[in-house]
């Protein structure tokens, strides 16, 4: 009997992660194995992964914005972009769940460790897979551990909308390699939208000028952004919240 309930959950969870998968229409965009979920170890990122999930707990939101140090940067002062937050997502009931250095698989393992344990969000945001490019990895690659994270939200959130953004541009030029990445990234991820369940949107022009350069005003290290990068980024990324919020 023990062993026939045990099989049976075996097949059930194959079945749910079958059809996760079967709502995330885009890829496999490439046959190497991605690495495991893993935590993350460092002293000073483990109370921020705590932080985390007592607010999921504890604090009203309706959308959770799963991130990277792009996204927690935002709302943090040492960085002095934080009034641009506060002008804009606390009245969207945006939760900022980024952890600085994060790759696809910390965040997967975040997913599966108390970030999702509160109240089901009306909406989240993804972006996520930057660091995944900084660690060597092909485009393809970072892809498809975006995609396994559109894959565990589906299985984990499966009535809750997700607008996945495009990569934000790094490096001073078009012609810079990590730029060029982040370029045929954001070409695969655009292909998980449906127009419904998952929304795909690429804001990150508004911070080129006309050749295609990120200027150091708007990105002193060419990769993390100063308030006016992100005042630049607030007014294309706030309406498509709302949108995510006002559907049925």
């Amino acid at each position: 009997m023990r062993f026939a309930r045990l099989a049976a959950a075996v097949v059930s969870g194959f079945a749910l992660a079958g059809a996760a998968q079967a709502q995330v229409k885009c890829g496999p965009f490439t046959a190497a194995p991605l690495d495991p979920p893993a935590p993350r170890t460092e002293s000073w990122a483990i109370p921020i992964f705590q932080n985390i999930n007592a607010a999921v707990k504890t604090q009203p939101y309706r959308v959770l914005f799963l991130g990277d140090s792009i996204t927690q940067r935002w709302d943090l002062p040492l960085w002095g972009a934080k009034p641009v937050w506060d002008a804009n997502m606390p009245q969207r009931g945006v939760l900022n769940a980024g952890v600085a250095g994060d790759r696809s698989e910390h965040l997967l393992w975040r997913l599966d460790h108390g970030n999702l344990d509160g109240p089901a969000p009306k909406g989240v945001i993804v972006l996520i897979g930057t660091n995944d490019l900084a660690h060597g990895r092909p485009p393809e690659l970072a892809a498809e551990g975006i995609r396994a994270v559109l894959i565990r939200l589906r299985q984990k959130l499966p009535n809750t909308r997700i607008l996945l953004l495009g990569l934000w541009p790094r490096g001073a030029t078009p012609a810079d390699p990590l730029r060029q990445e982040v370029g045929v990234v954001n070409h695969l991820i655009q292909s998980c939208a449906d127009g419904g369940s998952i929304v795909y949107a690429d804001i990150g022009g508004v911070l080129l000028d006309g050749k295609g350069v990120l200027s150091t005003t708007l990105s002193p290290d060419l990769l993390h952004f100063s308030a006016a990068g992100y005042e630049r980024l607030a007014p294309k990324l706030d309406p498509l919240i709302d949108q995510l919020l006002a559907a049925p």
